[in-house]
């Protein structure tokens, strides 16, 4: 008979703990398997991931979280997308919307329409056919619904405070039987011949054993690198940013329903609205900038009062040689950082815990599972770092170092054959389960000045009136259905108002 786990431990709590808890304790039955998840008061977590993607929703129903439920706990907003502004040319802004453009038409994508149609003299940019832009850009929401309207192409995710959301998943793993300790690490016991981590000594003088471990210890790394030596992929030639600046101010003017990221002299700030306040961040390379210069930027550009000091993080964008090493697997900022540029550090933590889940062991943790495990997590790592590189190398500014260095640099193989084949005539393809669609890459090639040299020659010898007039129709359908729905502000109060707001 295949043997099972019995004992899995957690190390490390935040978003990254709380969530591998909350996904085990839904699938596990505690009778057979235990969980047990050890994390210390007095080391803080970093908690400046407010922004997500679809794919958290997903998340959220695996585990039967009520929408409203969770919204209010975490005093969350919806998001429909991101604005990048000054990112391919100062003065210039577009949205990167969740959901597609338009409707594809006959087989043949919406661009390609879109692109004809330019050709022809129409002037409005590809995002004024995206619901999901358009309400963006009228600060509306509802949700999607299952009709026909335009309404239906509507696709959300959620902005909220990440230190409420691991206090929710914590109360949901706890009442499905994970064991909570409190304590900080003090030694960290192996297998002599092996070197599989067995126990956890705590300073409390309690000895946590365990079959599996989670490494959920952020930066520190402290099961996958400082114990089993697993080394990492430095990718700060692509990506030189290393520092952020992080701090919360009050709110001013309409609560915006996306995610802003403003391109600054050395790198850039986001602005993350929740229900109670909005946070801020500034993330910049300190080979170009000092840390009291950045700071002074973020300050001087909050929508309102800020609400604490500035807190600064360094990191280093990359990821483990090996995400699951032994019987250790990394999740979260052990397991590696790409700054949240199109909000993937709560999706890579997901993705981390759900590919485990499918790929679930046996006792004797065996080698192929491992390497597909380890294979599949470089894969989504690499995917996501081109899609970020490619807003930093499409830009034409050429008003600091930074940005002469970012237009200039050499850029990963995989990314320079996308933007090729891109120029050539508007096709773009999704490899592997991609997380960034068609639409995702399409969104930031055109917002970022890469235009196709043509586009699809079947579309070419359509009439030009008939492309007009479908483009025209679908344009002021979702103007007018985003004109019909209330605003952001208003569905939240009456769908999910904070709790103690």
């Amino acid at each position: 008979m295949t043997s099972y786990l019995k004992k899995i431990v957690i190390l490390g709590g935040g978003s990254a703990g709380w969530m591998t808890a909350a996904a085990l304790s839904s699938q596990l039955d505690p009778k057979f398997v235990s969980v047990t998840l050890v994390e210390s008061d007095q080391i803080g977590t970093i908690g400046v991931g407010e922004a997500t993607i679809p794919e958290i929703i997903n998340f959220n129903r695996h585990l039967g979280i009520r929408e409203d439920e969770f919204m209010k706990a975490t005093h969350a907003t919806f998001k429909l997308g991101i604005e990048f502004v000054d990112w391919g040319r100062k003065g210039d802004a577009y949205i990167h919307p969740f959901g597609g453009h338009g409707v594809d038409m006959n087989g043949y994508e919406f661009h390609q329409y879109w692109l004809r149609s330019r050709a022809d003299g129409n002037a409005y940019p590809i995002d004024a056919y995206s619901m999901s832009a358009v309400a963006s850009r009228q600060s509306r929401f509802d949700l999607p619904g299952t009709t026909n309207s335009p309404r239906s192409h509507l696709r959300y995710a959620y902005h909220f405070d990440a230190t409420l959301y691991a206090r929710y998943l914590r109360s949901y793993a706890e009442a499905r039987g994970v064991r909570r300790v409190e304590g900080k690490v003090e030694d960290i016991l192996q297998a002599p011949e092996s070197g599989d981590i067995t126990a956890l000594r705590l300073d409390t003088g309690e000895t946590i054993d365990g079959e599996l471990f989670f490494d959920c210890t952020g930066f520190s790394a402290l099961l996958i690198g400082k114990t089993l030596g697993v080394g990492y992929h430095d990718w700060s030639h692509w990506l030189p940013c290393d520092t952020a600046q992080a701090v919360p101010c009050a709110h001013a003017g309409p609560l915006l329903p996306y995610t802003r990221s403003t391109a600054r002299t050395a790198g850039w700030q986001w602005r993350i609205p929740t229900q109670t306040r909005t946070g801020n961040g500034h993330i910049y390379s300190s080979a170009f900038m000092e840390d009291d210069e950045a700071t002074a930027i973020l300050l001087a550009n909050l929508d309102g009062e800020a609400m604490a000091s500035p807190r600064k993080i360094r990191f280093k964008a990359g990821h483990r040689h090996a995400f699951w090493k032994n019987n250790c697997v990394a999740i979260g900022l052990s397991a590696g950082f790409l700054e949240p540029l199109e909000s993937t550090s709560i999706y890579l933590i997901q993705e981390g815990i759900s590919r485990f889940i499918a790929l679930f062991p046996d006792a004797s943790l065996p080698e192929v599972v491992r390497k597909e495990y380890n294979q599949h997590m470089q894969t989504e790592f690499e995917q996501v770092r081109d899609f970020i590189i490619l807003h930093y190398n499409a830009t034409e500014r050429d008003d600091t170092p930074f940005w002469n260095y970012c237009r200039n640099m050499s850029i990963p193989d995989s990314l320079s054959h996308k933007i090729d084949l891109f120029r050539t005539a508007g096709r773009t393809y999704a490899y592997r389960e991609e997380l960034f669609g068609r639409p995702s890459w399409i969104a930031v090639f055109l917002g970022q000045g890469i235009m196709p040299r043509s586009f699809d020659p079947v579309i070419a010898m359509l009439p030009s009136d008939a492309v007009r007039d479908s483009l025209d129709s679908m344009r002021q359908a979702m103007h007018a259905e985003a004109g019909r729905m209330p605003t952001h502000a208003a569905f939240l109060q009456s769908y999910c108002p904070a709790v103690g707001a």
